[in-house]
């Protein structure tokens, strides 16, 4: 977890990380259904973690690729929301997922790192590992985010 936006070490993030909050906001949504857990974070990343189990498999008993997707976009629209201020949000507006690995139980930890931090675009990567540390997808978001009307 060493890649770095810049040079620069200081933290991105323009709120303060409350894990606690962070799940609490998955209640009664696609995060809290797909079972995905915000774990850490630190100056440049967040971390969560998905089961793998009948609400994220496809009906072969793999990882379906679209809770991957979706452990991908939750990870970047939150850090994103994290970066972008108290005023603004932001939206998904592209997302790009390579599978690379099978996995048919377990969990599964995605980590969301910035490639671009603008002000009115974020390019985020997201890498999802299996329990093992092997990767599982790869992943790009970019993420638009809105200015008050």
């Amino acid at each position: 977890m060493n890649a770095k936006v810049s040079s620069d070490s200081r933290p991105i993030w323009s709120r303060s990380i409350d894990l606690v909050d962070l799940n609490t906001a998955g209640d009664g949504n696609m995060i809290g259904h797909l079972g995905i857990v915000f774990t850490e974070s630190g100056d440049d990343w967040l971390a969560a973690t998905m089961p793998v189990d009948e609400r994220t498999r496809q009906p072969f008993g793999l990882l379906h690729g679209g809770a991957s997707a979706a452990l991908a976009e939750t990870l970047a629209s939150i850090a994103g929301v994290l970066v972008a201020g108290e005023d603004r949000a932001v939206v998904g507006v592209e997302i790009n997922a390579s599978h690379v690995r099978k996995v048919s139980t377990g969990r599964v930890t995605g980590v969301a790192r910035p490639d671009k931090l603008g002000r009115g675009t974020h390019i985020w990567s997201v890498r999802i590992q299996d329990e093992t540390g092997d990767t599982v997808c790869v992943s790009r978001v970019t993420l638009r985010v809105l200015t008050p009307a």
